[in-house]
């Protein structure tokens, strides 16, 4: 079977891309020349680049880690060894930082410090910075004046001292469900920047307020525009094996879908706005599809991660969106607190099918991934 691997891969070696030739450009920083880049958000405690190197036949260009903001001792430590195996593959790396202690923590000292660290780490590094910003789970939600402040600080640092070597990623949540009331970090009448998330000013913050543009830091600030974008169903609550219906990716980036629960044209075109407009590479740096072992058949999740993995590879993609320049696998099984724990096995390696599937689509993809020798 590996055999068989290596053999289709062949296939594909005129599409690599040497992720050396990035430009250094400010606007396109780590950007690649041609095509783009696939990845894998790992689950780092049980798997590991070399294991997807043996067990896929190929090496992605990217790999994400999650890391707490500041990082202490071990997690720099953490990152070294991280490096060391993503250097190993030609690859970047993605590191999404996390302020769990707020957006105070952030301070010029810090992000100098920070970007010092990404600088020596021997590998180019994206920073994905307090992601989902929009959402309403993380102590750095929906605060936009000073989630920008810090944005725009750590950008600075970063540019200023590990130059054309890093890049930074502004990514919030898609907004289909927008301002995601009942979370525990949601913005409430009276806060500070009540006022400035009402952005059509009739003295309530919902869906028909934009979910996007009260927290973009500045062209300046943004190397890299992106979106998490999966597939969890089709309607709420979540929890349900559901086929992904036809031309929901595309819908969902350009603010035209209509779900199950009900219309979603209100939401901006956030691909048209932030990555057309604005010309600044996309990324999608987190997606899959949802499929719950416990309730659903083999047969089901064949056709719920292939129906996805169609819609997000796709050529029609590729023609529709040239300025997506990144696409990351969420390669995880793992439980959802979303849906009380349940256990969601989001991966595409679990079965040889489904990775076979995914092989035929990626190779038709100008996606740069590393053949073995």
């Amino acid at each position: 079977m590996k055999f068989f691997l290596i053999l289709f891969f062949l296939c594909i070696s005129q599409f690599i891309v040497d992720i050396e030739a990035a430009t250094s450009d400010n606007k396109a920083r780590l950007a690649p020349k041609n095509g783009g880049y696939f990845g894998l958000n790992l689950d780092w405690a049980n798997d590991t680049p070399n294991k997807i190197y043996k067990r896929w036949g190929f090496s992605p260009r990217v790999y994400i880690r999650f890391f707490a903001f500041p990082m202490d001792e071990e997690d720099v430590k953490t990152l070294k060894r991280t490096a060391k195996l993503v250097k190993k593959h030609k690859a970047y790396l993605l590191v999404t930082l996390e302020p769990w202690d707020g957006l105070a923590s952030i301070t010029e000292g810090e992000a100098d410090r920070h970007a010092e660290i990404f600088k020596k780490a021997g590998v180019r590094i994206f920073v994905r910075f307090a992601h989902e910003m929009n959402g309403s789970w993380y102590p750095w939600s929906q605060q936009p004046t000073e989630y920008k402040r810090a944005f725009k600080m750590m950008a600075d640092a970063l540019h200023r001292v590990a130059k054309s070597k890093a890049a930074m990623i502004w990514a919030p949540n898609y907004g289909g469900g927008y301002p995601f009331v009942g979370g525990q970090y949601g913005i409430k009448p009276g806060d500070p920047d009540f006022g400035v998330l009402d952005t059509n000013s009739d003295g309530k913050v919902d869906a028909y307020d934009d979910p996007y543009g009260p927290y973009y830091p500045g062209d300046d600030a943004v190397d890299w525009v992106a979106m998490t974008l999966y597939h969890w169903g089709s309607s709420y609550p979540w929890g349900e094996n559901e086929i992904p219906e036809d031309g929901k990716f595309a819908a969902q980036l350009t603010g035209t879908y209509n779900g199950l629960n009900g219309d979603d044209s209100m939401i901006p075109d956030f691909y048209h706005i932030y990555a057309v407009d604005n010309e600044k590479p996309m990324a999608i740096p987190e997606t899959a599809a949802l499929f719950v072992p416990s309730i659903g058949t083999a047969d089901l999740e064949d056709q719920i991660k292939k129906n996805w993995l169609n819609q997000v590879f796709s050529e029609e993609s590729r023609t529709q969106f040239p300025m997506i320049k990144m696409i990351n696998w969420f390669e995880w099984k793992k439980s959802e607190s979303e849906l009380g724990g349940t256990v969601v096995d989001w991966r595409i390696s679990n079965k040889f099918d489904i990775l076979e599937s995914f092989i035929a689509v990626l190779k038709e993809a100008d996606l740069g991934v590393e053949l073995k020798d």
